[in-house]
């Protein structure tokens, strides 16, 4: 039987809204031996804005004070609500047998602060934010990009760039680049810290 991934999506959005959660992504990984299906989940918008609400009403640790850290970037996951929702989620996919057969983890976590980018909204939400990306085809001579999200268009986002990090960086461009979001490859964010 092959594994259906869009019906298991479906099926992890379902449990994930029963808990105030939002599934960001899930991946099936290994061989025959070693197989894992991972999901990542936060809280879903409602919550999220709850949980903001309430950090700009206490006294945040410096950065997040100083507003050198976008309180949004945080999924707000407990470790607790892995586990309920790993629990949930299990029992469900075992249930309905859509489950990778036997023998396969299932690992439940927080996408983290250097989460992957994977659609407009995300980039629509992370707006301001430091980006690390890559691309299919060459933009300005590079297919590696670090920079602030300046702004996100119908078809593409802008970024003001930063200087890449590493041995083999080339010259970095110093003015705002423009990227087709068809060309990119993978983007995540860049933890400010």
């Amino acid at each position: 039987m092959a594994l259906d991934l869009a019906t298991i999506r479906a099926l992890a959005d379902r449990v994930a809204a029963s808990h105030g959660l939002e599934v960001v992504e899930v991946e099936y990984l290994g061989g025959s031996k070693q197989r894992v299906l991972r999901v990542f989940i936060e809280k879903n918008a409602e919550e999220r804005a709850k949980h903001v609400a309430a950090a700009t009403e206490t006294d945040l640790p410096g950065k997040f004070a100083a507003g050198e850290v976008n309180v949004d970037q945080l999924a707000w996951v407990t470790h607790e609500d892995c586990q309920n929702y790993s629990q949930d989620f299990g029992t469900v996919l075992d249930v309905e047998e859509l489950g990778p057969g036997s023998g396969y983890t299932l690992e439940v976590s927080s996408p983290g602060l250097d989460r992957r980018l994977y659609g407009r909204a995300d980039y629509e939400r992370f707006r301001g934010s430091v980006v690390k990306l890559q691309t299919f085809e060459p933009v300005a001579g590079n297919r590696h990009w670090q920079g602030r999200l300046t702004d996100v268009g119908a078809d593409s986002i802008r970024l003001d760039p930063a200087p890449l990090k590493g041995k083999r960086k080339k010259a970095a461009a110093t003015e705002p680049v423009e990227i087709p979001l068809a060309n990119v490859e993978k983007a995540n964010l860049v933890p400010e810290i």
